[in-house]
């Protein structure tokens, strides 16, 4: 299966060029993007949600990371380095072809550090984001 179709790519491409923008013109801003894709191990526990591609340098994506070790993080990761794992039965990371993402990153940021695990549960999202609203006001 292909992780990040045409489609997907430019998407995150997209996302990609916005944050550049955003950096050249508002260097204290940080953009929240809704999550693109999808990423997963099906026998490692393993789950990436992409929000970006670097413009400059595609192999490198922004987005939700988590291990499956209890510890997500938003961060940087290559497309290449996901594309070489393989879970404990050598199974390669799939894309999640039902995914719809609900939220920004942000709020499944907050989520998952509360869950210790990246989470889809409502409940969940639905708590972080009216914590994060809250903060906001």
């Amino acid at each position: 299966m292909k992780l990040l179709t045409d489609d997907i790519r430019e998407r995150l491409l997209r996302n990609g060029r916005v944050r550049d923008q955003i950096a050249e013109n508002l260097p204290e801003a940080e953009p929240d993007f809704i999550p693109v894709v999808k990423l997963f191990t099906p026998d490692a526990g393993c789950t990436w949600l992409i929000t970006e591609l670097d413009p400059r340098e595609p192999d490198i994506a922004f987005g939700l990371c988590d291990l499956g070790m209890g510890y997500p993080e938003l961060g940087y990761v290559r497309i290449s380095e996901i594309e070489s794992v393989h879970g404990k039965l050598g199974l390669p990371v799939e894309r999640d072809l039902h995914f719809a993402a609900t939220h920004t990153i942000s709020v499944y940021a907050r989520a998952a550090h509360k869950a210790d695990v990246i989470t889809e549960c409502p409940q969940a999202l639905d708590q972080a984001a009216t914590a994060a609203a809250a903060e906001k006001s």
